[in-house]
């Protein structure tokens, strides 16, 4: 309590905010003609487009809008999307040395004194057109394969959950950075001033690894850029309903009188959480309005509980919120991401398998019908997939009924959906035992420099100056996979 004041300088009990406020009050307005005018914080100030630190695009965007659609927990891409005929015929013997090449596993299985190859307990077939081999657990999924384009040479490097779905959230294993949407929310800014750049569903119910809000956080950027999550229930963002005895002109001139005392502090200290604060003011009061009406399903014509199923009709459920994330889509906001946990199968996989792909294969297939109908896959991506794969042999015993399968970072599948992809387009490969990537490698940071080159951004140059050094959702990697691109 006693110790130095790291808010004050070394010299005459001078505040540091205090000198930058007078040095920036010296130089005037022309301060503001740098690299982050575009900003334009008060919320009353934002107009829809580019708005973002970005005054327009690096290189010409196919995309406006992006929904991921996260599998938290590591879907079993052996039993979904990548057919291995070789596990089948070596079921139950042992993971070659040869295959293997002395790569660490987890203390989970590592210890095991037997790696048996454990072969899908699914059929498979091709569908469409384009012949992709699909399970018979994702049947909606398989009727729209011409539409989608299949990675199935993802890899990343980290082994366990946590670190794993920060790192594909994130850019980095450790917590602290800003998440992708917040990235693209303070890159590119807002399409709709009347709700937030970046929204969040997570399936409610879910067991299996924990979700952090950090996920979707801002990081060390401004925290008006940080995902708002939308819940299930009467009041979907918590804390915007007005309590009882306010009354609408009550809480406007509330508003007014708090953004007359935001101004005035930051005419005062010059200090831009100030400025964050003014943006979450105004974000909340337009939220009053633009949340009921986007959450309030009640207007869907019945052919839309039809295409996603009856689940949809259950709030919180996965099939509703891909319903709900349709509505926010169609209303101009950038980024939804939805969460849904349970794909972790470390034993019981044949059996939990199933209830995964139940909850989520038809909600997934009429979002992306959903938008192309209503002309917005034109301009939307539609994202699947989780953090890592599983492996190719069985985690604890094998049975002609039963097995399950460890972490793998080494190799899974996701899918893609929309503009500026290809559809009915497979990219990469495994080997034949679906443990090694054996042609075109796409790493974590290559497919988020994709996405942001989609959307008009060149990921090398969205960069945040924090302690020191430049940072971005690649880190210091990353490479467009421009096989994929439409």
């Amino acid at each position: 309590m006693n110790g130095p004041d790291p808010g004050r300088s070394d010299q005459g009990g001078i505040s540091r905010r205090r000198l930058l406020h007078s040095a920036a009050a010296t130089v005037g307005a022309s301060a503001f003609a740098g690299p982050l005018a575009p900003l334009a914080w008060a919320r009353q100030e934002r107009t829809p487009g580019w708005n973002g630190v970005l005054s327009g695009p690096h290189v010409e965007p196919k995309v406006r809008r992006v929904v991921s659609l996260f599998q938290s927990g590591g879907p079993s891409q052996l039993d979904l999307f990548d057919h291995k005929p070789l596990l089948q015929e070596l079921n139950g013997t042992q993971l070659p040395d040869s295959v293997r090449q002395g790569q660490r596993l987890t203390g989970m299985s590592g210890n095991q004194s037997s790696l048996p190859l454990a072969g899908a307990q699914f059929d498979f077939a091709r569908h469409g057109e384009c012949g992709a081999w699909v399970s018979e657990l994702l049947p909606h999924t398989a009727r729209i394969v011409d539409k989608l384009c299949f990675i199935r040479s993802m890899h990343t490097e980290a082994i366990n959950h946590d670190p794993a779905i920060t790192f594909f959230t994130t850019g980095a294993q450790l917590a602290g950075r800003p998440s992708l949407g917040a990235w693209l929310s303070y890159g590119l800014g807002s399409l709709n001033p009347d709700l937030p750049e970046f929204c969040v569903l997570v399936t409610k119910g879910k067991g299996g690894q924990p979700l952090y809000a950090r996920l979707w956080g801002a990081g060390f950027l401004p925290s008006s850029h940080q995902g708002v999550q939308l819940r299930a229930g009467a009041d979907p963002v918590l804390y915007l309903s007005d309590p009882p005895g306010m009354s609408p002109d009550l809480r406007q001139d509330s508003v007014e009188a708090l953004r007359r005392l935001h101004r005035l502090q930051l005419a005062a200290t010059g200090d831009p959480d100030v400025r964050t604060r003014m943006a979450h003011t105004e974000l909340a009061q337009a939220m009053q309005r633009s949340i009921p009406e986007v959450a309030d399903v009640s207007d869907e014509p019945e052919e839309t509980w039809q295409l996603y199923g009856e689940d949809a009709r259950n709030p919180g459920s996965y099939a509703a919120n891909c319903l709900l994330a349709r509505r926010l889509l169609e209303r101009d906001v950038r980024f939804v991401q939805l969460f849904h946990k349970g794909w972790d199968q470390h034993g019981d996989l044949p059996a939990n398998l199933r209830v995964q792909c139940r909850e989520t294969d038809q909600a997934s297939a009429a979002l992306v019908l959903d938008l192309e109908r209503r002309g917005l896959l034109d301009d939307t991506l539609v994202v699947w997939g989780g953090e890592f794969g599983r492996t190719n042999y069985s985690q604890g015993p094998l049975t002609n009924t039963n097995y399950g399968r460890d972490h793998h970072p080494r190799c899974f599948t996701m899918w893609m959906a929309g503009a500026g992809v290809k559809p009915g387009y497979t990219h990469g490969a495994t080997d034949d035992f679906g443990y090694n990537v054996v042609s075109d490698p796409v790493h974590v940071h290559d497919f988020n420099a994709t996405l942001l080159h989609l959307l008009g951004v060149d990921h090398e140059r969205l960069v945040f100056r924090y302690q020191g050094r430049h940072f971005r959702i690649t880190d210091v990697h990353g490479e467009v996979v421009r096989a994929v691109l439409a």
